[in-house]
């Protein structure tokens, strides 16, 4: 939610500032972007799974990682049997071209990247399993209900 530094507020001034009112007052005392788009957002998701990803693969005790980051070891199935956490595995692409739909074509135009826009992904899913069924969760997915949620701040 943004904040509108430009309209007249009413406060107790217990704090000093100057009334030019281009300040940060008692009650900014945060850091986190105002007025974040859906597109902004899914930028944050993207590199806090990124910075997670890199922590994981340099933690020397990956379960305790885990547990310090608050990944569940169980979730509820769809059945109601309880999933177990079972494996945590990272995959890496590389987007090294675009193809879409050509105009009045069933053909598709593709386009190779040049070298130098070729662009690494890597995505990070967690398996877990029951006697009766299997989820696979991508990390992207934990992170954006936890921000949702207010679990993460913005």
């Amino acid at each position: 939610m943004g904040h509108d530094h430009h309209a007249h507020h009413h406060h107790p001034h217990d704090h000093a500032h100057p009334h030019s009112h281009n300040h940060a007052g008692s009650d900014h005392l945060h850091s986190h972007v105002h007025g974040t788009s859906d597109a902004e957002a899914a930028e944050e998701i993207q590199a806090l799974a990124a910075s997670f990803v890199e922590g994981f693969r340099s933690a020397d005790d990956k379960t305790s990682y885990l547990r310090l980051a608050a990944i569940p070891f169980h979730r509820p199935g769809a059945d109601g049997l309880t999933q177990h956490l079972v494996d945590a595995s990272i995959v890496s692409n590389w987007q090294v071209g675009t193809a879409s739909p050509a105009f009045a074509s069933r053909e598709l135009v593709y386009m190779p990247y040049p070298g130098a826009m070729v662009q690494a992904r890597e995505s990070m899913t967690f398996t877990y399993v029951s006697l009766t069924g299997r989820a696979d969760v991508d990390l992207v997915d934990i992170l954006t209900e936890r921000l949702a949620q207010g679990d993460i701040s913005q």
